[in-house]
């Protein structure tokens, strides 16, 4: 059911809404806001699509000679954050970047995943759900307030209190995020020490791209509240597991039926055509479009060997060593996960790629190599090779140079998105790479 403006009205009068936080996200897939008073007039302005902003000041967005922008609330992204103050609750809604000329701003990433939403619906498919599995790590902070890497719990996979000493923390993060409208279907301690993940059920893509960025900011609120600082960096400390954000993808018809699920499939698998040829499109463009699912230098010390993140271009059934898992789940939950996305990614650019190449992969009919079931870590190179598995990128800089030789990933993301996105990052790999590391003066400086 639709927000009207008539409901925010009454609800920003009853529920004592005293700012509105009208929020979008860059390139770079930080969540920004501009907050405006919840008065009369201001809220009018909003609900109008009036509201402006200088997007000369956003990464990757516009010159300062084309800075003026408008954002244009989406109503049934409505929320009223379950805190406050003694100045009243603050309210919320997630906006697309428009131009002066009141056309969608192709800086924008929300609107840009529309476009392919409505490319997907030309090619004759109703929606394309995400379930999304983030990560996240919980620091001390020193008496600065700045975050430590000092985690204040020895927990592992599962574990409960007293050993795991953020449960109450994890706990409060469940609630405000239910009273805002999400339903969680998992908490729990992840692998790592200090390390968690709360997953909540799928949704259309575009409400759970909005769910993810939503989701990051309860996670740091409450973390804060409670003394610690939340980070969804992918590998914020050596030797032990990064932060992932698993991504559940499925494809619906226009009957509501979902058009990866076929229980007459020849293999077994029980996966359609559709599904296989998805696939196909996801395995085919994995070398190219990593840059987007894993775009800081950060994001290559997560994937390697040894801590259960993917390296290697394949996919399987049960078997977790792969990029691609087919989760056991069939009919309605028949789903395709890619476990290589972390959650520094723009979720909006991230599932824009992944749909165009899935789509890609349907309309070239781009068959999927045979899966792979045996343990692909404990394979020798040889072996690899053999079965046909190649590997990730392992730097940014190798991610990048595979991304400007893909034309379905650059159109995807679109030519504003890419170029900017881009030079970003090219920017980000130059200023590491010339940097000289402690590893390096621990290493080199005595021995020569």
């Amino acid at each position: 059911m639709s927000v009207t403006a008539e409901q925010i009205r009454r609800e920003v009068k009853e529920k004592n809404v005293t700012f509105i936080r009208l929020m979008f996200t860059d390139i770079l897939g930080t969540m920004k806001n501009v907050e405006i008073p919840a008065t009369d007039e201001q809220l009018e302005k909003v609900l109008s699509n009036k509201a402006m902003f200088d997007g000369s000041s956003i990464e990757g967005f516009v010159r300062i000679n084309e800075s003026d922008m408008y954002l244009y609330p989406d109503l049934d992204t409505w929320i009223v954050f379950p805190w406050g103050d003694e100045n009243g609750s603050v309210g919320g809604l997630i906006c697309d970047v428009y131009t002066t000329e009141g056309e969608p701003f192709a800086g924008d990433p929300r609107s840009n995943l529309k476009k392919s939403l409505k490319h997907m619906q030309e090619a004759g498919f109703s929606s394309f759900n995400l379930g999304p599995e983030p990560e996240f790590f919980l620091f001390k902070m020193d008496d600065q307030g700045k975050p430590t890497l000092e985690v204040n719990d020895k927990g592992g996979y599962f574990d409960l209190a007293p050993t795991d000493l953020a449960d109450n923390t994890r706990r409060e993060i469940v609630n405000v995020l239910t009273k805002m409208g999400f339903e969680v279907e998992a908490s729990h301690h992840e692998v790592a020490v200090g390390q968690h993940e709360i997953d909540f059920k799928y949704d259309d893509v575009l409400k759970a791209c909005d769910k993810i960025q939503l989701f990051k900011l309860v996670v740091k609120t409450i973390a804060r509240k409670h003394g610690m600082y939340a980070t969804f960096m992918a590998k914020p400390k050596h030797g032990i597991a990064g932060s992932g954000m698993h991504c559940n993808m499925s494809l619906f018809d226009p009957d509501g039926q979902n058009a990866f699920f076929d229980p007459e499939d020849p293999n077994g698998m029980q996966l359609s055509e559709v599904a296989y040829y998805f696939l196909g499109g996801l395995l085919k463009h994995a070398y190219h479009y990593t840059a987007v699912m894993n775009p800081t230098v950060n994001s290559y010390k997560r994937l390697v060997p040894g801590y259960e993140a993917p390296v290697y271009i394949a996919w399987a059934g049960r078997n977790r060593s792969p990029l691609v898992r087919v989760p056991a789940s069939r009919g309605m939950g028949t789903r395709l996960e890619l476990r290589s996305v972390d959650p520094m990614a723009n979720p909006y650019i991230a599932m824009a790629v992944l749909l165009e190449v899935g789509l890609d992969g349907i309309a070239n009919r781009i068959e999927a190599p045979e899966p792979i079931e045996s343990n692909i870590y404990t394979m020798s190179p040889e072996e690899r090779q053999e079965a046909g598995i190649t590997d990730l990128p392992s730097t940014l800089h190798n991610a990048l140079k595979a991304l400007t030789e893909d034309e379905v990933v650059k159109e995807a993301m679109g030519e504003h998105i890419y170029s900017n996105f881009l030079e970003a990052k090219r920017i980000e790999w130059a200023s590491y790479a010339t940097y000289v590391s402690q590893w390096e003066i621990d290493n080199y400086l005595e021995m020569y």
